[in-house]
């Protein structure tokens, strides 16, 4: 039992640690602020149990059409783009934003908007479908194991934003700015790669 826990406790770091599109995105806001990081990591996690329970009742097979994955590309691709522009567009903000601003900031959309990054992104429904593979062949306790993985996946949401945000007092405008440019040019690298690897399939 403990050894499907560390096997799916490693499984889910290697899933939440590298950089990819929501890391950047948490990092983002988490400089804002920490609650803001955290939202932006609870909304991926989300679409990541809805594969994993699409999985579970079989009904992976709905989702994994030529069809469906093809559309999940295009807003995938479409929506990592925009997100891009908005970063670059901002790249100049203040870091010590006013507090009321920071506060009223809508907790749905920051939630929705790592759910949808997850769930239009088809490289989640690769995963999880290697994970469950990996699980089947290597025999390991299958409840035990995912429980390793989202508790992984839950740990890095919590400690990374925290992370990045206590260490944002050491950022200054120009690195900020910079910071905000890479981000945008990686993202939107990300959505170009999703519509070349729709087009080349």
């Amino acid at each position: 039992m403990s050894i499907s826990f560390v096997e799916g406790f490693l499984l889910g770091l290697g899933a939440a640690v590298p950089l990819g599109p929501i890391n950047i995105l948490m990092m983002n806001e988490a400089i804002k602020k920490y609650r803001n990081g955290v939202l932006i990591g609870l909304g991926a996690m989300s679409a990541d149990v809805m594969y994993l329970m699409f999985i579970v009742f079989g009904l992976v097979v709905f989702i994994t059409q030529p069809i469906i994955l093809d559309t999940l590309a295009i807003f995938g691709g479409s929506f990592l783009i925009y997100l891009a522009y908005l970063i670059f567009k901002n790249r100049d903000a203040k870091l010590n934003v006013a507090k009321e601003k920071i506060v009223h900031t809508s907790v749905t959309k920051l939630y929705i908007k790592g759910f949808v990054l997850t769930a239009i992104n088809p490289y989640t429904i690769g995963f999880w479908l290697s994970a469950s593979s990996y699980i089947a062949t290597k025999e390991l306790d299958t409840l035990v194991t995912l429980l390793g993985m989202l508790s992984a996946i839950l740990s890095w949401i919590v400690l990374m934003p925290y992370l990045v945000h206590r260490t944002k007092h050491k950022i200054s405008p120009k690195v900020s700015h910079w910071i905000s440019i890479a981000s945008a040019i990686i993202l939107f690298a990300f959505g170009i790669m999703m519509f070349i690897n729709l087009l080349t399939s």
